[in-house]
């Protein structure tokens, strides 16, 4: 079978280092979309990893019509993509009393909006073949809703992204389609990889900070092939972490 992925804002962060490790699990095509700057390097790492890449820039708060025909672009020159891997997803930690419409037009447009629109792009192909892995990134506790401050836009939109990706594992699991939730803990810095995050300490139970390694092990397992018995789930990666400590309280 050949296998074929499109991972969104993979530019630079944990995406990227998911879009360089697909290859190892036989991808032969890997695209990828960027915001701002052509990701050079990512396409170079795809390549030396063994699968051909391709970027395309899409900026997902764009007009919803222009996100669509870019993604449908994509589909048509790469595709069919069996493998959707939609990282893109803006942060804005602020307390609701200061927070704007445009905040929350951000938030939900870039996390919810997006990865409708992604999705839609990419299933009609998984349809047909009966095949597909979704998979799309939540955040700490937004498989229950859990409350932190200063995030109320951020985690709302997210929530609701984990709404969406378990009602679509329902409808879809007949057709060989999964559909999961990453959720990655607090991970400050994304481009560190295993080795270096042992080194380490970070405020969380395992004592060490996450890497792009360890999520990318996570999207990994749930995009393979034989993983079909798993969809609608949340599969946190957070070194145990389960509550916000003082450094993601937001300002009075």
């Amino acid at each position: 079978m050949i296998r074929r992925a499109l991972v969104t804002g993979a530019a630079g962060g944990l995406a990227a280092g998911i879009a360089s490790a697909l290859p190892l699990d036989g991808f032969s095509h890997v695209a990828i979309t960027y915001r701002t700057t052509p990701p050079d390097a990512v396409l170079s790492a795809i390549a030396a990893a063994g699968a051909t890449a391709s970027a395309s820039r899409i900026d997902f708060l764009d007009d919803r019509h222009h996100v669509a025909r870019a993604l449908d672009a994509i589909v048509a020159e790469h595709g069919p993509i069996d493998t959707l891997v939609h990282a893109v997803g803006p942060l804005v930690v602020k307390r609701f009393e200061r927070s704007t419409l445009e905040d929350y037009r951000e938030m939900f447009d870039g996390n919810v909006r997006s990865a409708v629109l992604s999705v839609r792009a990419v299933l009609p192909a998984m349809r047909a073949a009966r095949f597909g892995r979704i998979v799309l990134f939540g955040m700490l506790g937004s498989g229950q809703t859990q409350p932190f401050p200063g995030f109320a836009l951020y985690s709302a939109a997210k929530s609701a992204l984990v709404a969406f990706a378990r009602c679509l594992a329902l409808e879809e699991a007949r057709n060989g389609i999964t559909v999961n939730v990453v959720a990655p803990g607090d991970i400050r810095d994304k481009t560190i990889d295993r080795a270096t995050a042992l080194t380490l300490h970070a405020a969380n139970p395992r004592g060490r900070p996450g890497s792009w390694e360890d999520v990318a092990d996570a999207v990994r397992f749930l995009v393979a092939g034989e993983r079909d018995f798993i969809t609608g789930a949340v599969l946190d990666v957070t070194g145990g972490l389960t509550h916000a400590d003082e450094r993601n309280e937001a300002p009075s």
